[in-house]
């Protein structure tokens, strides 16, 4: 990748890293399930600029379910019960992994040997993660936040057999399933009051958040991601995703001084060794080198053809 190409990587994984703090943020005085339905709201403005995607609307519908109303919808929530935007931004990562054992399951898709061992300590990362959560990490919020990682896996999935490229187009359109299932859903969980009640009370806290992550970490960040995948491999450009649990816990340590604990940091550097070894995985198998071309026995020339030789 030439260098703007990798600044421009870099840029976008900075967006996403700082997305869950800005999430967070937003938070304040909205239900969760309501403030998804207000990104998406806003993602949807961008609907007359952006070619639909050659696919069936039902398809659309299934991507835009479980990668938008399921990984958002349960990220969102474990968030508001408490789940720390760092720890969230490392254990959503889990995704890769999950990815992959679906695809197996689903696609029959054969993973290789360092695969393999980058989903297991991928999982084990994940159970240090859970037991060195400490006190001010809900169980709740990080069953969510697992949840919200098997979720876009799903969609991943869904997406890889449909055979989909325009990152970008598939999120602006499918966006368009999310609204209104996200606000009945708020309308039965949180109550119409507390709804009403968030919606005439948007503060610009809540609106600078719905920008950031509507038009920077989903229109402007899928559209240079697209135009990255579209000019490279999957392989060059899809590790550049591990910068976004390091950012993430970097922006939460300095906006909100949060300081994971000791058996949590190890937990999630096997975690991110774990999803690079899965992530990476399908560069990582042997090559078989070519077999060397068949000795052709060379039948016995004749002594009168033999250049010299007497007739």
């Amino acid at each position: 990748m030439p260098p703007r190409h990798i600044l421009a990587a870099v840029l976008v994984m900075t967006i996403w890293g700082m997305n869950f703090v800005v999430i967070d943020k937003g938070l304040a005085g909205v239900p969760p399930l309501l403030f998804v339905a207000i990104r998406f709201s806003v993602v949807l403005l961008a609907l007359p600029f952006v070619p639909r995607p050659d696919l069936p609307w039902r398809h659309l519908a299934l991507v835009g379910a479980f990668i938008s109303v399921g990984q958002f919808g349960f990220l969102y929530s474990g968030l508001a019960l408490g789940m720390p935007p760092g720890l969230a931004s490392l254990v959503l990562q889990t995704q890769a992994v999950v990815t992959v054992v679906l695809a197996v399951l689903v696609l029959r898709e054969r993973p290789t040997s360092p695969q393999v061992a980058g989903m297991a300590l991928g999982v084990v990362g994940l159970v240090v993660v859970a037991v060195g959560r400490g006190g001010q990490v809900p169980v709740v919020g990080l069953v969510l936040t697992v949840l919200g990682a098997i979720s876009w896996a799903i969609g991943n999935v869904k997406v890889r057999r449909l055979g989909i490229r325009s990152g970008l187009g598939v999120t602006v359109w499918s966006a368009a399933v999310v609204p209104l299932p996200m606000l009945a859903l708020s309308l039965v969980v949180d109550g119409p009051s507390v709804v009403g009640h968030a919606l005439t009370h948007l503060t610009l806290s809540n609106w600078l958040s719905t920008l950031y992550t509507a038009g920077l970490a989903s229109i402007v960040g899928y559209t240079i991601w697209n135009t990255l995948l579209s000019q490279h491999s999957a392989a060059s450009v899809a590790p550049w995703s591990l910068l976004v649990p390091p950012i993430g816990m970097l922006t939460a340590y300095v906006v909100d001084h949060e300081v994971p604990t000791v058996l949590a940091v190890v937990g999630g550097i096997v975690l991110v060794a774990g999803v690079a070894l899965t992530t990476l995985g399908s560069r990582l198998r042997p090559r078989r080198s070519p077999a060397p071309p068949p000795v052709r026995s060379t039948p016995p020339v004749p002594a009168h053809q033999v250049i010299g030789s007497p007739d």
